[in-house]
């Protein structure tokens, strides 16, 4: 438990010894590890991926701890409530001190897990690229469509 408040710590310096009070989204989306470059992040806030108190938000939108955020990524979604702040980007075992997870939101992402495992397992998913004679029927096949 002191090893975590001493990461806590650790993680709301802002590097000049005063902690952070608040910080831009893309920013701590980056150093949270939700987006592996600030760009990403940006790219997602924009395209409404990003929710921040249920309202959509601007990349350079300040948040501070007990902000509540919803992040759409792939086919996953998390709901989180800020739990510290971090301009540096730290180890994934630090970055995930930065927020709490809502326990529905981490139910529904385990429930999206299994059901994409089951998915492959069941092999509706195409095992790679068509060969050349694939190519060929496939073709053939959109323009016998036309």
């Amino acid at each position: 438990m002191h090893s975590i408040l001493i990461a806590m710590a650790r993680c709301s310096d802002a590097g000049n010894g005063a902690p952070a009070e608040r910080m831009r989204l893309d920013k701590w989306l980056w150093a949270a590890r939700f987006f592996k470059t600030r760009q990403l992040a940006i790219d997602a806030i924009n395209g409404g991926k990003v929710h921040v108190n249920g309202q959509r938000a601007k990349p350079g939108k300040e948040i501070a701890v007990g902000t509540k955020l919803s992040i759409s990524k792939d086919r996953y979604s998390w709901d989180i409530i800020v739990a510290a702040l971090s301009t540096q980007r730290r180890p994934a075992a630090e970055a995930a001190l930065l927020y709490e997870e809502t326990p529905e939101s981490l139910a529904r992402r385990q429930a999206e897990a299994a059901r994409r495992r089951e998915e492959k397992d069941l092999g509706t998913q195409p095992e790679g690229r068509p060969n050349k004679r694939e190519r060929r029927l496939i073709h053939r096949f959109k323009r016998a469509q036309d």
